[in-house]
């Protein structure tokens, strides 16, 4: 006997896909300033800071298009649990493009080494302001969806690295106006590649755990089962799975075995309840039984 409710899941992502569109716009609309205005001074923290931004131009049309898909209803049957994890794969495509970009600024840092590199400071600085700004105003925009969902999350870490190489960009126009000293615009820009990767890393952990159906971070899974225990009517709860199939929607699957004379729909009532309110898992399976069944202790996994 099962208990659960429908699919009609409010969606964290589809709630703030307009603040990804606002994004995206500024996010595209600067790119090309910042490369072209680091093509023309020499600049590899420009240029860098030009390859986040493309980053970011992908990344947040990744997630748009993720968010659409997240939310746009099954016609074919065979997706019981809809296309949300599409957000989870955006998220993880991003974490691709930040690790690439990063490995290029090394990359092309080191071919510098040993080079006498002339930077122009002026449109360093110039344009490294401006991006800051552009950056500011796009974690306003996505700082209040990134707590709900991972690919909001994912975007709103992609434009914070971004806003760390804005003002990398920044410093290495002052030290290279003050100094002369084209290498700071070189070292500035390996320390953006990998502030870069680290968030990446980082990302790229919570997108894994999601994919390889880890227990929720804030789930505890021994304070489930001994709550589901005290529900009325309830002698011993086994089988328990819990995971996140996107941002804000927590599932688990259960056993409940029955004390002699449970009412089974009071217990199903409750235990849902239970999992609802002090444990935010909203969608929840669960299976009653008289005495625990025997393929679940056969079970090896």
């Amino acid at each position: 006997m099962g208990a659960g409710h429908g699919h009609g899941h409010g969606h964290a992502g589809g709630r703030h896909r307009w603040r990804l569109a606002v994004a995206f716009a500024l996010v595209a609309a600067f790119f090309g300033v910042e490369l072209v205005v680091g093509l023309l001074s020499g600049s590899l923290a420009l240029i860098s800071d030009a390859g986040h931004m493309a980053a970011d131009v992908v990344a947040l049309g990744a997630a748009l298009v993720a968010t659409k898909i997240a939310t746009r209803p099954d016609g074919t049957g065979r997706r019981t649990y809809g296309s949300y994890r599409a957000e989870v794969f955006a998220s993880g495509f991003t974490v691709l493009i930040m690790l690439g970009v990063s490995v290029y600024v090394v990359v092309e840092a080191v071919r510098r080494i040993g080079e006498d590199v002339a930077v122009s400071s002026g449109p360093m600085l110039v344009v490294g302001a401006l991006g800051l700004v552009v950056n500011l105003v796009c974690l306003a925009l996505l700082r209040g969806g990134a707590q709900e969902s991972l690919n909001v999350r994912g975007a709103y870490v992609e434009v914070m690295a971004d806003a760390a190489g804005s003002v990398g960009v920044l410093v290495a126009g002052l030290l290279v106006g003050l100094t002369g000293a084209g290498q700071w615009d070189t070292v500035v820009a390996v320390a953006i590649g990998v502030f870069v990767a680290v968030r990446a890393v980082m990302l790229g952990g919570q997108v894994l755990a999601v994919l390889g159906q880890h227990a929720p971070d804030d789930v505890d899974l021994d304070a489930v089962v001994r709550d589901l225990e005290e529900v009325a009517g309830v002698a011993e709860v086994h089988d328990l799975h819990a995971w996140t199939l996107t941002s804000g929607m927590n599932v688990a699957t259960a056993h409940l075995v029955l004390c002699v004379g449970a009412d089974a729909t009071a217990v199903l009532g409750g235990a849902r309840a239970t999992l609802r309110d002090d444990h935010g898992i909203d969608h929840a399976t669960l299976q009653v039984e008289v005495t625990p069944a025997r393929e679940c202790h056969e079970a090896t996994w």
